[in-house]
């Protein structure tokens, strides 16, 4: 029988690697599933990434291919910017031009037999990306502010749209209706060098739809970890990249 794919899961976020410039890849997980709903675990499939520009049948931007292995759990973990390239060069997308798309296409068999899994909106692309390509000048209304973060505390509106960066392990408590944040807005995370920032839903908040939930950015010696959160709803928010 032929398999039809279902993609569940997709985000994105920025994996540090170089502290000098813009990393020129974007972390990527999805879950597949067969057709009669079981998940694809431990198996060898090929995947394809397509970046369109402007709308879900935009102009194609880029194209690399993977062959990545699902876990126990069908998860797959791979690295946009990093695979087989078809056609064009991620370190040259212009991000300030958006919106932009990105198509899945996946082969269960591990081949090039590729089915559209899906098309989803980079609803938020990754500030350190974005300020490469928009090349940082003092017109664009998207420059992200560096808020050194190393007590805990409540958020606040001046957290919206800019980066916490937290270099002492400290708490970010998300409280019950903030009404700073609109729906789809975003606030760029960082822990540095060792510490850890823990994200803590007050109670009637969701984390990645857990009641009261938390997450957690565990930095280790000169490194950082990256993540963003993005409001959902009224109360209820998705974390990536913990």
């Amino acid at each position: 029988m032929k398999l039809a794919q279902t993609l569940l899961l997709l985000f994105v976020t920025v994996t540090f690697k170089v502290f000098a410039q813009s990393p020129e890849k974007m972390s990527y997980q999805a879950i597949i599933r067969a057709q009669d709903n079981t998940l694809a675990v431990n198996k060898n499939i090929g995947l394809k990434i397509v970046v369109h520009q402007t709308n879900a049948t935009g102009t194609i931007v880029y194209q690399e291919t993977h062959s990545p292995t699902t876990n126990a759990n069908g998860l797959v973990s791979l690295e946009i910017g990093t695979g087989t390239i078809v056609t064009g060069d991620f370190s040259k997308i212009s991000w300030d031009k958006g919106p932009y798309y990105i198509e899945t296409q996946v082969d269960v068999n591990g081949g090039t037999n590729y089915n559209i899994v899906g098309v989803t909106q980079l609803l938020s692309v990754p500030y350190a990306l974005y300020a490469k390509t928009a090349g940082g000048t003092s017109t664009t209304p998207y420059r992200a502010t560096v808020i050194s973060f190393t007590s805990s505390r409540s958020i606040a509106a001046a957290d919206v749209n800019n980066t916490i960066e937290c270099t002492t392990s400290s708490t970010l408590t998300l409280t019950t209706d903030f009404g700073s944040m609109a729906v789809g807005e975003t606030i760029n995370l960082e822990a540095h060098n060792g510490a850890v920032l823990t994200v803590q839903a007050a109670s009637g908040v969701t984390i990645n739809y857990t009641s009261a939930g938390s997450a957690k950015f565990t930095s280790t010696a000169g490194n950082v970890r990256f993540g963003f959160l993005r409001k959902t709803g009224t109360n209820s928010y998705i974390i990536s990249g913990q």
